[in-house]
C-alpha cells in the first residue's frame, strides 16, 4: 500500500472545508494543525476546535509543524492576505501545497508564490470547483467536438448568499459596518467567504470559479478585459467600498471571446445556492449546463428558512480535487489548477477590478 500523504494544516480560520476536502481521500491524512504565534486569539480558538474534531495536535508554530511532524503536503486556508505568505514558507520548505482561494491580494505576493513553487520543485493546487459532474460532462463535451470549435463561452456565477444587513435598511448616520469584524462573526453560518481585514468584493473572492470553468473548457488565457461592478445587495459591500455584483467581458486566445457575471445575491433568491450556467457556443452548436446539476428537491412542511431546498446530489467534487493532487506529486506533473493557472486567473481578476475603476478596457498582465 502507498503510504499516505500526511498533511499540516496551516491555519483553518477561513474555509475548513478543504482541509476537510483533503482528508476524504486516502492518500491524505491531517497530522497536525499549525499557526502563528502572534495570530488573534479567535483564530487560535477556531485551529484549536478543528485540530480537536480531527484529533490532532495544534501548535501555535509554522516552522515546527512543517520540520517536525514529518509532513508532505500543506493545506493553507487563512486569512486571504495571508495566503500566500503560508504557501511560500511551506513551498520553501519543500512542501507540496494546497491553498483556498483567492490566490493573493496583490500582484508582488502571488509572482512570489509562483516563483517558491517552481524554484522548490513542488505541486501546487487551488482549492476550486472544476470536478462537479456538470462541469466535467461540459468539459468532455467540448473536448470530443460535440459544439466544434469554441467561439463564444458565458459563465453565470451567482451564489444565494447572504453577507449581513440588506443594503439600504440601516438607519442614516449609522456607523460603516466594519469589514473584518463582520468578516470574523458570519463564520458561524459560513458566510466569511471573504474573511481578511482589506474588504474583498465577488470578483476577487469568487471569480477563481467562473473563470476557473472557462480555463478548464477553452484552455485559453484571457488578453483583455472590460468590466463593471456594484455594490447592489449587501450593506457591508457598500460601506467597504467593494462590489458583490459584476459583469465581465473576456478577450481570449486565438480570438475566442467570453463573458461572466457574477453575484453574491441573498439566500432567499434561489432554492439551490445560486445560478451557476455555462454556455459554449461553437462552429458546429452550442450547449448551456447547469452547474448545480444533478440536484434533487426537498420541500416541507415548517421548512426551515435557511435549509437548501434543492441539494445537489452525486458530486464528488473534493475527492476528485484530492486524487488528482495525489496524481499530480507522484507523475511530476501539474494539477488541474497550479500556480501559473491560479496567477493567470489573478492577473485576470486584476485587470477587472481596475477596469471596473477607469471605465476603460484593461489588459491582463500575465507572467512571461
Amino acid at each position: 500500500m502507498t503510504r499516505p500523504f500526511r498533511c499540516a494544516v496551516l491555519s483553518a480560520v477561513k474555509h475548513d472545508y478543504v482541509a476537510r476536502g483533503v482528508a476524504s481521500h486516502p492518500r491524505f491524512v491531517l497530522a497536525v494543525v499549525a499557526d502563528d504565534p502572534h495570530v488573534p486569539q479567535w483564530a487560535h480558538e477556531r485551529n484549536q476546535q478543528f485540530a480537536a474534531a480531527h484529533g490532532v495536535p495544534y501548535v501555535p508554530d509554522i516552522g515546527r509543524a512543517l520540520r517536525d511532524f514529518d509532513v508532505q503536503v500543506a493545506i493553507v486556508s487563512p486569512e486571504a492576505e495571508r495566503h500566500c505568505d503560508l504557501s511560500i514558507r511551506a513551498a520553501m520548505a519543500g512542501k507540496h501545497v494546497i491553498q483556498d482561494k483567492p490566490l493573493a491580494t496583490r500582484r508582488a505576493d502571488a509572482d512570489a508564490l509562483v516563483s517558491a513553487v517552481e524554484a522548490n520543485g513542488v505541486r501546487f493546487l487551488m482549492w476550486n470547483r472544476d470536478f462537479m459532474p456538470a462541469v466535467l460532462h461540459a468539459r468532455d463535451l467540448v473536448a470530443s467536438g460535440a459544439v466544434g470549435t469554441p467561439r463564444a463561452i458565458h459563465a453565470d456565477f451567482y451564489f444565494a448568499k447572504d453577507a449581513g444587513p440588506v443594503k439600504g435598511t440601516r438607519a442614516p448616520g449609522y456607523p460603516p459596518i466594519d469589514w473584518h469584524a463582520h468578516q470574523i462573526a458570519a463564520h458561524v453560518d459560513g458566510a466569511d467567504g471573504s474573511l481578511g481585514r482589506e474588504p474583498m468584493g465577488e470578483l476577487a473572492c469568487e471569480g477563481i470559479y467562473p473563470l476557473g470553468y472557462i480555463r478548464l473548457l477553452t484552455g485559453a488565457n484571457v488578453r483583455r478585459v472590460f468590466a463593471r461592478s456594484v455594490a447592489f445587495f449587501h450593506q457591508a459591500h457598500a460601506d467597504n467600498g467593494v462590489e458583490d455584483l459584476a459583469s465581465v467581458t473576456l478577450e481570449l486566445d486565438g480570438g475566442l471571446i467570453g463573458s461572466l457575471a457574477i453575484g453574491r445575491i441573498g439566500l432567499a433568491s434561489h432554492p439551490s445556492g445560486g445560478a451557476i450556467k455555462l454556455h459554449v457556443v461553437g462552429t458546429a452548436g452550442a450547449l448551456v449546463i447547469d452547474e448545480s446539476r444533478p440536484a434533487v428537491g426537498v420541500y416541507y412542511k415548517n421548512q426551515p428558512a435557511k435549509e437548501p431546498r434543492e441539494r445537489r446530489v452525486a458530486s464528488d467534487n473534493d475527492f476528485l480535487l484530492a486524487d488528482d493532487f495525489a496524481r499530480a506529486i507522484d507523475e511530476a506533473r501539474d494539477t488541474v489548477l497550479g500556480a501559473r493557472a491560479s496567477h493567470a486567473i489573478f492577473a485576470t481578476v486584476e485587470a477587472a477590478l481596475a477596469s471596473c475603476k477607469s471605465g476603460e478596457a484593461v489588459n491582463v498582465n500575465h507572467l512571461t
